[in-house]
């Protein structure tokens, strides 16, 4: 019973300072990215991969963005209907997609999408030993190749939360208005005097900047620590949209309680 025990504690012992000692490597390798001197090329680079990572990602975020709007529209409608509330229903959509749904969806998007293909190409190229090449020959591969994708995802997704965020709204305006009769005057008018741009909107900027960093470095830090094998790669590739979508999930709920639960 003794021996099982200290087995037990022993094992949560390795386990604990596997896990420290990964986020150690992670958080090194994001400050060698971040303030690494900028090598030649690293702008064409880094535009190259806001193509790669925003502009590929802009129609699964925008097809999302109108549907999840028109299921908003329709579900706040029938909600509100039954109260004789309906003209409030630009403020329901408005509020739920600038405060909540626009950042963390988009999010989870850019990691189901962009984030495991950051994973897969640095992890490729780590199977295929072009890291270890540049490594030999005096390039760095944190700046050459992480930094440029790491800073594309940080620009793109912020971006990709306000598109989705804009096209959500006008599918809940179509819905609501266009199809279902509501005012369009009481639509736009109680959206705009119940949305405040410094309480709400500014608030979801910031919710999608820090999802973000996160995202884009958990990404590049699965690839770049991956284990240089087709199955190394594969659940470096799963372990990029796991950890993603659950630091999503907690992150907002600490975010959403300091920023509008009073804490």
């Amino acid at each position: 019973m003794i021996s099982r025990l200290n087995d037990s504690l022993a094992g949560l012992g390795r386990s604990t300072l596997s896990s420290l000692q990964g986020l150690g490597a992670a958080l090194i390798m994001l400050l060698r990215s971040v303030w690494a001197k900028p090598t030649s090329g690293g702008f064409g680079r880094f535009v190259e991969q806001i193509y790669y990572v925003g502009v590929q990602s802009l129609s699964i975020t925008l097809v999302s963005g109108l549907f999840i709007g028109l299921v908003l529209g329709l579900q706040g409608y029938t909600i509100l209907v039954k109260y004789g509330s309906e003209q409030a229903l630009g403020t329901m959509v408005a509020l739920t997609l600038v405060r909540e749904l626009g950042p963390v969806v988009a999010a989870l998007l850019f990691a189901g999408r962009a984030g495991s293909s950051l994973t897969a190409q640095i992890g490729l190229m780590k199977s295929t030993e072009q890291l270890a090449s540049m490594e030999m020959i005096g390039v760095d591969p944190l700046r050459r190749i992480v930094a440029p994708r790491l800073l594309a995802g940080i620009v793109c997704l912020p971006i990709l939360a306000i598109l989705f965020t804009a096209v959500a709204i006008m599918g809940g305006k179509f819905v609501g208005v266009d199809w279902l009769g509501v005012y369009e005057g009481s639509f736009w008018g109680n959206m705009q005097a119940s949305v405040s741009f410094t309480g709400d909107v500014l608030n979801g900027i910031i919710k999608s900047v820090i999802f973000a960093v996160v995202c884009s470095w958990i990404a590049v830090y699965q690839g770049y620590a991956s284990i240089p094998t087709s199955e190394g790669i594969a659940k470096a590739t799963t372990n990029t949209v796991v950890y993603s979508s659950l630091s999503v999930l907690g992150l907002d709920f600490i975010l959403t309680a300091v920023m509008f639960g009073g804490i």
